[in-house]
């Protein structure tokens, strides 16, 4: 796997800028639209199950569940871009994410933040 694989994120200029701080330097908030989310739940695929048991006895990165994990929060993240673009946002603040296991059969991610309007100063 790359780096690609590995991450995620906006490209350069994005038309709805999402940051994990409470202000953006250069940027002031003129509405507060309130929160947004995105959320997903994947399923664990047999194959890289059976793999990761494999791997748990002789150590080091579980890479198919890596890469499924960094989709879901990439996943996560576009739908929640998704939702403060329909709301009329152009930013969200205080962005994170929380991940949990769901029933046993999968992972819950869900991205969040709050949604606002934000004018250049």
């Amino acid at each position: 796997m790359g780096i690609e694989e590995y991450g995620g994120g906006q490209g350069p200029q994005p038309d709805v800028l999402v940051v994990t701080t409470n202000d953006v330097p250069g940027y002031r908030v003129t509405e507060v639209i309130g929160e947004v989310f995105g959320l997903t739940v994947r399923s664990r695929h047999v194959g890289s199950q059976i793999g990761a048991g494999l791997k748990s006895l002789v150590g080091g990165e579980l890479k198919g569940l890596t890469k499924t994990l960094v989709e879901t929060r990439n996943q996560a993240m576009e739908r929640l871009v998704e939702q403060a673009r329909a709301r009329g946002a152009n930013g969200v603040l205080a962005f994170r994410f929380d991940v949990t296991e769901a029933a046993d059969v999968g992972t819950e991610v869900c991205a969040y933040g709050t949604a606002v309007v934000l004018a250049r100063e």
